[in-house]
């Protein structure tokens, strides 16, 4: 068997990259699949855009995105503090899926809607936790047979997070009816704040801060609400974006 030597390293050209309903890592789902409305868009750069490359993929309902961490920074460490530990807690890098990795690459499985060849390749996809330009470096069909492990053990997370409930205010409902996507955009709104996405060291801490997270091409400012042990997300704001020139 052959070794590569200590210290060799390996160049990775992405041949890709998404556009995305996650404008930037805040409010971006944890896992994949967790927000079936968020909608992405996986476009094939040169000269990886040749139809012959996706031949047969769409005859798979879902694929394995491999990706780069763009936005994290490249240092990394040995201990992390998982989210869904309260953010107070540190296990292994490798024993968690933290952006903080030494190659900094990501894997996400999500629902192939369909590919579109008409002008190179895009992939349509939905469920997908991927902020918008992340480049990507490979794709792979997913094989349920062979990866679904159903009696697997998930150590510290061994559960789909719990879901907060969502108010929307008036005023975000008024600004909600005015626009074409209102229904999924309503969704995604809905599907991402459930899973609470401020900082797991804020989630516990009585606040009457509001949030902003950028979802398509709006902002969706929204403020925790106590009422005893119970909490809720109330959208109090949902303001279109101005285009950047």
């Amino acid at each position: 068997m052959h070794h590569a030597p200590p210290g060799a390293s390996f160049a990775l050209t992405p041949i890709g990259h998404v556009v995305s309903d996650y404008a930037d890592k805040f409010g971006v789902p944890r896992q994949p699949g967790l927000a079936p409305a968020a909608n992405a868009r996986l476009v094939l750069d040169p000269p990886y855009d040749d139809p012959l490359a996706v031949r047969g993929l769409d005859a798979f309902s879902h694929v394995w995105i491999s990706f780069v961490f763009h936005q994290s920074p490249e240092r990394w460490s040995p201990l992390v503090r998982p989210p869904r530990l309260g953010g107070n807690r540190k296990v292994g890098v490798f024993a968690s899926r933290s952006t903080h990795r030494p190659n900094r690459l990501g894997l996400s499985l999500a629902t192939l809607e369909g590919i579109d060849t008409r002008q190179g390749v895009c992939l349509m996809l939905s469920g997908c936790d991927l902020i918008d330009g992340t480049p990507v470096v490979d794709i792979k069909p997913y094989l349920p047979w062979a990866e679904a492990r159903p009696d697997a053990q998930a150590g510290f997370a061994p559960d789909a997070p719990a879901r907060l409930a969502v108010h929307f205010s008036d005023a975000a409902l008024t600004q909600l009816a005015t626009r074409d996507d209102h229904t999924s955009l309503r969704a995604l709104i809905e599907q991402v704040l459930s899973q609470d996405p401020r900082p797991a060291y804020q989630q516990n801490r009585p606040s009457e801060r509001v949030y902003g997270v950028r979802l398509r091409n709006v902002d969706v400012k929204f403020c925790p609400r106590q009422n005893g042990e119970t909490t809720t997300l109330d959208v109090v704001a949902i303001d279109t974006l101005t285009p950047e020139r």
